[in-house]
């Protein structure tokens, strides 16, 4: 059931004031899902936001160097035990970087071994069934890419507990805006308590999650799925409130 809107009440100058501000809200909304997508990637040295960097970011996750899974699991099939042994020793060592072309190791280095069994099918003029030039291994500057493992750190509680303190506060006011707005205009009730419901629940699983991944890393898919139903009702609402100022009539 619709309610009388009081924002369709006010005057053409309040609304279009009112609408600018809304607009100004979803462009920051917007934005902010960007910089938090620029500012968590890459943190397991691989292109685009992962599961991987968020879970680094808040609960810290060692990153398994993909060429050594994929060594583990017998790829490529046709590679001999020597060889295989010596990749796998040399990727769980610390001397990647010095033993990749050693002279030492002659024809078992490294790099002579991922020359014979890698850069027919990994490489950028690759072709064939079981071409992937996507991941070219020709060049060391390409191998150390795949070839590291690392272990990521959270982010320190100190930088994290002055995070929660500024998004904590901003983020609050930013809902009490939204919801409030909200609940001045005519759209049925159900629909906008529900949305109200979405924010608030969405908020703090967002947040609490921040913390509760210290302790218990499985928890950080609940930091990702409360910030995506906190951004998308806050989103909705504040749309909502653009279309129901503008709508025709006086609210009813």
């Amino acid at each position: 059931m619709a309610h009388t809107s009081i924002l369709r009440q006010l005057g053409l100058s309040a609304r279009l004031g009112v609408s600018l501000i809304v607009l100004t809200l979803l462009g920051g909304l917007t934005v902010s899902g960007i910089y938090m997508a620029v500012h968590h990637e890459n943190r397991d040295e691989q292109p685009g936001l992962t599961m991987t960097d968020i879970r680094g970011h808040y609960a810290g996750v060692s990153v398994r160097s993909p060429l050594l899974s994929a060594i583990e699991r017998g790829h490529p099939e046709s590679q001999s035990p020597e060889a295989r042994k010596v990749l796998l020793d040399w990727l769980k060592g610390d001397r990647i970087s010095e033993d990749y072309d050693s002279l030492d190791l002659g024809d078992l280095a490294p790099a002579e071994i991922i020359a014979s069994d890698c850069v027919s099918c990994h490489s950028a003029q690759s072709t064939g069934a079981d071409a992937f030039p996507q991941l070219p291994l020709d060049y060391f500057d390409q191998v150390k890419k795949v070839a590291h493992s690392s272990d990521i750190r959270p982010v320190g509680i100190e930088v994290l507990a002055a995070s929660t303190h500024t998004h904590a506060i901003s983020l609050a006011v930013l809902s009490l805006v939204a919801t409030g707005l909200l609940l001045l205009t005519g759209w049925p009730r159900g629909l906008t308590s529900l949305l109200v419901l979405l924010i608030g629940v969405g908020l703090a699983l967002d947040l609490s999650g921040w913390w509760i991944a210290r302790l218990y890393a499985g928890i950080v898919p609940m930091i990702v799925v409360g910030g995506v139903i906190f951004a998308v009702a806050v989103a909705l609402s504040l749309l909502l409130v653009i279309a129901d100022l503008w709508r025709p009539g006086k609210g009813t």
